[in-house]
């Protein structure tokens, strides 16, 4: 087999050219008998290129592991002064992370996070400014829509910013409250109000809670005993009960349950045994000298912070045996006598021991439009009940 001299492709006898690499073969077939191969250029260039190809990689690896480095560098400069509310700062130093690192997924999280904390910075100036104008439900919305925006980061300065919108809320929420406060709110209002209170913990709170616990015994106390004074023994038995769920630890309510309960007893006995017994206390009275069984300490009529007459005082116990159901019957009249309110008033403890002091009190919420008009107060009658 005949095989070109130069590249030592296989030729035939009769050809006087290679097929292959072109060159004139030797007329001497002798030549063309052994296979002599020639340097081939062809597997050179592509050898070559992969040597440098790889030398370029490996270089441009290199580059970008130090470009790496440095953006993380310039990762946690930003995430400090981030920490340290230098928001310039921080910026400056995400935006030359990723400039050093396209991809760098963190310093594009922590900008986006610090243009959403400028924004909400601006709105809740802005819900600051409603509340100014008593635009609460505006203010509450732009709140609301910050916290919403920070849902997806985390940390710790995201921590001091949902901190800072919670205190802004609740700034707003008490403000609204107070605001509420002066327009007279009913007894429905006024639960609803403590419970939007109480749902803030702090002294404020708890100072502007206590007021309208304050407010909503008052109410209960003046209608149950107005339902009491009529024989309405379970109607006011319900709105003193519905008030110690909200003041427990009211004395003047808790001492008011015990009175409806006893006269509540006291009604449903038959007229002939309240008789007798009224016969035995008033020989019981006169053996000793149980007509002066209490003795009008003070009364005092005076105006709340509602404008709302509130008769107030105290009575001595000088019996010598303890009493209780202690009622105060008083008559309100007006400078010009043209205007007369009679009521009656529990004293509270309900039970009196022997020269111990008993406090009654008693807002008139059904007596409107004050203004030029003075009011006097008389205690007509004192009644009281012996064990």
């Amino acid at each position: 087999m005949l095989h070109c001299p130069f590249c030592g492709a296989i030729v035939k006898n009769n050809e006087q050219y290679c097929i292959s690499c072109g060159d004139q073969l030797p007329e001497d077939l002798s030549m063309r008998d052994h296979t002599k191969k020639s340097f081939n250029i062809f597997w050179f260039i592509p050898v070559a290129s992969l040597i440098l190809v790889g030398t370029t990689l490996g270089i441009y690896y290199m580059i970008l592991q130090n470009k790496t480095e440095d953006a993380i560098d310039f990762y946690e400069q930003g995430s400090k002064a981030l920490q340290n509310n230098e928001l310039d700062t921080a910026q400056q130093a995400f935006e030359e992370a990723i400039a050093l690192k396209e991809n760098f997924k963190e310093a594009g999280i922590a900008l986006t996070f610090i243009k959403e904390s400028t924004q909400i910075e601006d709105d809740l100036n802005k819900a600051k400014t409603h509340q100014k104008n008593n635009e609460y439900e505006e203010a509450l919305l732009l709140v609301n829509e910050a916290e919403s925006s920070l849902n997806d980061f985390h940390g710790e300065p995201v921590t001091e910013l949902v901190n800072n919108i919670f205190n802004t809320r609740n700034t707003i929420k008490l403000s609204e409250v107070e605001y509420k406060l002066e327009d007279e709110p009913n007894i429905d209002d006024l639960k609803s109000l403590l419970w939007e209170t109480e749902s803030i913990k702090d002294d404020e709170s708890t100072e502007i809670a206590d007021e309208i616990r304050t407010q909503i015994v008052n109410f209960i106390f003046s209608k149950a005993s107005e339902q009491l004074n009529n024989n309405q023994f379970s109607d006011a038995q319900i709105l003193v009960d519905d008030g110690l769920k909200y003041v427990a630890d009211s004395e003047k309510l808790q001492s008011l349950k015990t009175t409806i309960e006893k006269e509540k007893t006291a009604f449903e006995t038959a007229q002939e045994e309240r008789i007798e017994q009224a016969i035995n206390v008033a020989a019981e009275e006169n053996e000793v000298n149980q007509s002066d069984a209490v003795e009008l300490n003070s009364v005092k009529l005076k105006k709340d912070g509602k404008d709302k007459l509130v008769v107030k005082g105290k009575v001595d116990s000088i019996a010598t045996i303890p009493i209780h159901s202690v009622v105060i019957e008083y008559t309100l009249t007006s400078d010009k006598d043209d205007e007369t309110f009679s009521n009656k008033v529990f004293v509270y403890p309900d039970k009196l021991y022997p020269n111990e002091t008993g406090k009654f009190e008693y807002t008139h919420y059904e007596i409107d439009d004050l203004k030029n008009k003075d009011f006097e107060v008389e205690v007509n009658k004192i009644t009281w009940y012996t064990d």
